[in-house]
């Protein structure tokens, strides 16, 4: 067995690459490698900014031969037919086999294929992956034709056993494989051989190189911490930074600095992100004042004067980042503050201008409708409607200010600090920044009434208006991030306990939204129209083109029936004035070259194809179906939501089966009560008495034609078991009933449970199917008793087993 070494040598690789960049090096090599016949022990990928490496252990020395058999057509086959097997074997006739069958005669090749060297294969191996490797950006350089993420300069292939190391011959476009790498670009610039991994690892530290990025984090990591914990202060983890320094440099050197007095009134996050986004700084925050008062930069160099000068010039630099955030900051608090009785009023002016979506109006359309389902959401969650529908107005406002503009990712975040600053409530302020939360399944749900309000105003905001315009995602498709949303909303919900009938929040919204797309057709439509009608720009569009925009205008899948009713009166009012009026019309104003028939018929046909459409309400958006559709989207994402919190699926389908399943909190806590009942020891045994029960009641009730649902008489009962499940049942309905009022499913649970020995001794002693058809049709009238109690709990039939 043999260990391969294998390093791509190059200007340096963006750090976003490098992780990418390893798997792929790794899957296309061993990969390669094991089509190829070879085997392997192990491997690892490693990255530094300027090299790629790759290390296998336990290679076999070669290839074993291959033996295929190919069976081909008949001997007697036409000619056509044997040289196409031929030429896919590269055979010739005389090297075919000839076995005898029932047919007659049949052609077999048999190939046999000798085993290579290992070297053979991993030339082969690796050019391919170098030329083909999958860079996210690649460039050429020279007059090479070779791509690859920056210049590569060498590579290093070597293979080595117990007696030594052998490099791999390889050429590609000039670069020829070698045992030989480079360190440290400052410090240890010498080209150097090696003789194996565990020697390359020892000789690249030496020479200034940490290969392991893993190594490199944690050196970053402690050493800052150090430097930190020595000025009495604490490093804030991002452990994304990490990552992404680390990939910066091959032998981190962390050293720390200060921010100057005049910056750290900045609020801690713009200081934090400013550092990151533009100098890669770890963030440094005194324990006692909870600011951010100084940085931790990484320098892949080690210095004379241990860092003093790197030092001097990243405070020049992180100066001037700081000095335009700090304009923002005092810009954004002058426009905040500049209205005492309307803060922000300049930003949400700004908003107006501000297109959310083409279908969808502008950011000022979407706050305003925000704002209206914050103040009806508010009672829900128990918040103030005035204060939430407030917060709903100024919620977005800060999307327009300059320091939101300069940092994204700060949006919200900053609305509370210009709320605050502004004098507005601090539930206000709250909800600027809370509004967008939760953004992932891992993100904190917000607590405070007034931003519960908002943050599910905004989402639910956004999931009705992209099902109005039927904008849902599709597939592996989610423009607009719906299913984020969606998920979201689960968690506001569910996390605060709020009990809300969703389709009863969604019809409105949907409905609203569409009347106002209707709203606007019926406009655009009455002023095509009515421009045809005066011969407004005959001479220069057609009428069929008016004409045609009015019809797709007239074809939005969002027109409600009533709103047709209302298109439908204007258009034949203006067809009624077009067919009276258009001569005149054209021949006063001179349009004598326009076909006038032409236009006459266009318009009629139009008006009555309009006409048409509203007899054909199935192709209209309904109000049912359409916030139907949406909570069905809600149920597929609480699915997935409760799977990962142990909840089977098929107890989720038997709790959507009841009533009320747009009450997402009931709905759970009737699932978490059906999952833990169906972990006792009664409940899988009373499902399988429910179901033998419901199985003959369903058979009796498809043979007899009838449905067994009249009251089960316990004078008819013949044995003690029958006339002990009456008893039970009784009992059982007398507690689940009041239970299930009170929503205490567990307790509804556990009286179910009770049901499990009466049933189990009643199919064990009584046959239902009686030769008596009095007693046979009383006993299958208490089989329905059995079916409706439980049923009253959930749907059982939907539970496997």
């Amino acid at each position: 067995m043999s260990d391969l070494l294998i390093e791509l040598f190059s200007e340096e690789i963006p750090a976003r690459m490098q992780a990418r960049a390893r798997d792929d090096l790794k899957s296309m090599i061993t990969n390669g490698l094991v089509e190829a016949g070879l085997t392997y022990a192990s491997s690892g990928a490693f990255s530094t900014p300027r090299r790629l490496v790759l290390s296998i252990e336990g290679l076999s020395a070669e290839s074993k031969p291959v033996r295929e058999e190919r069976k081909g057509p008949s001997a007697s086959a036409p000619p056509a037919a044997i040289e196409g097997f031929l030429r896919s074997t590269g055979l010739t006739l005389d090297q075919l086999e000839r076995r005898a069958d029932k047919k007659g005669e049949t052609l077999y090749a048999v190939i046999e294929k000798p085993g290579r060297a290992a070297s053979v294969i991993i030339a082969e191996v690796l050019e391919t992956t170098i030329r083909t490797f999958p860079w996210p950006k690649s460039m050429r350089w020279g007059s090479g034709t070779l791509r690859w993420v920056r210049p590569l300069h060498s590579i290093l292939c070597l293979l080595s056993d117990e007696s030594g190391g052998a490099v791999v011959p390889l050429n590609i476009d000039g670069i020829q494989s070698s045992n030989t790498t480079a360190g440290h670009r400052f410090l240890s610039p010498a080209r150097f051989p090696v003789t194996s991994f565990d020697d390359y690892v020892v000789k690249l530290k030496r020479a200034h190189v940490v290969l392991d990025s893993a190594e490199r984090e944690a050196a970053i990591w402690q050493g800052a911490q150090n430097l930190a914990f020595a000025a009495g202060m604490e490093v804030v983890e991002d452990k994304g930074l990490l990552t992404e320094v680390a990939g910066l440099v091959e032998w981190p050197v962390p050293l720390m600095g200060r921010i100057a007095d005049t910056f750290l009134a900045l609020p801690p996050e713009v200081l934090q992100t400013s550092m990151k986004e533009h100098q890669k700084f770890f963030s440094v925050r005194n324990p006692k004042t909870g600011r951010i008062e100084g940085f931790i930069t990484v320098a892949n160099t080690e210095t004379a004067d241990h860092g003093e000068t790197i030092l001097k010039g990243n405070q020049k630099v992180l100066s001037a980042r700081l000095s335009d955030a700090k304009f923002f900051w005092e810009n954004d608090l002058r426009v905040a503050k500049a209205n005492p009785d309307s803060p922000m009023q300049e930003w949400l002016d700004g908003l107006k201008s501000v297109t959310f979506h083409n279908k969808l109006g502008s950011q000022a359309d979407r706050i305003a409708r925000i704002a209206a389902l914050a103040r009806e959401i508010a009672p829900l969650v128990k918040a103030d409607p005035d204060l939430a529908e407030q917060a709903a107005k100024l919620a977005k406002a800060d999307l327009r200010s300059a320091m939101v503009g300069e940092f994204p990712e700060l949006q919200g975040l900053m609305g509370m600090y210009y709320a605050r600053e502004a004098g507005l409530p601090e539930p206000v302020a709250l909800a600027a920044r809370d509004h967008y939360s939760p953004l992932g399944p891992t993100d904190t749900v917000p607590s405070d009434p007034v931003s519960v309000a908002v943050a599910l105003a905004d989402k639910i905001d956004t999931l009705t208006g992209f099902w109005a315009i039927d904008e849902k995602p599709t597939g592996s498709k989610d423009p607009f991030a719906l299913r984020r949303a969606a998920l979201g909303v689960i968690r506001l919900v569910l996390g605060n306990e709020v009990r809300a009938r969703l389709e009863f929040v969604f019809r409105p919204r949907i409905n609203g939204l569409a009347t106002e797309n209707a709203s606007s057709a019926l406009n655009r439509i009455a002023d095509l129209f009515l421009e045809i009608s005066r011969g407004e720009e005959f001479c220069n569009r057609p009428a069929s083109y008016a004409l045609h925009e009015a019809r797709c205008e007239a074809k939005l899948g969002l027109i409600l029936p009533e709103d047709i009713e209302v298109i439908n009166n204007v258009l034949e009012s203006y067809s009624d004035w077009h067919l009276d009026h258009i001569d005149n019309v054209l021949s006063d104003d001179g349009h004598g070259d326009v076909n006038q028939f032409e236009i006459t018929e266009a318009i009629r046909n139009s008006a009555d194809k309009l006409g048409k459409m509203s007899r054909k309400k199935t192709k209209i958006l309904g109000r049912v179906s359409a916030s139907s559709d949406l909570l069905a989207f809600f149920h597929d994402r609480l699915k997935v939501f409760l799977k990962d919190q142990g909840i089977r699926h098929d107890v989720i389908d038997a709790c959507l089966a009841m009533p009320g399943n747009d009450d997402l909190t009931l709905l759970v806590k009737r699932a978490e009560a059906l999952a833990a009942f169906l972990k006792t020891e009664d409940g899988p045994n009373l499902l399988q008495g429910f179901k033998r029960a419901n199985t003959i009641l369903t058979q009796a009730e498809a043979k007899d034609g009838v449905e067994y649902s009249y009251g089960a008489d316990p004078k008819f009962a013949e044995t003690d078991e029958e006339r002990a499940l009456f008893a039970a049942l009784d009992t059982a309905e007398a507690q689940i009933t009041p239970a299930m009022r009170r929503e205490d499913f567990a307790a509804a649970m556990a009286a179910m449970a009770q049901l499990r020995a009466p049933i189990d001794a009643f199919f064990t002693a009584v046959q239902v199917n009686s030769d008596n058809p009095i007693i046979r049709r009383n006993r299958l009238n208490l089989l329905h008793r059995i079916r409706a109690i439980c049923a009253g709990v959930a749907d059982l039939t939907r539970i496997d087993g």
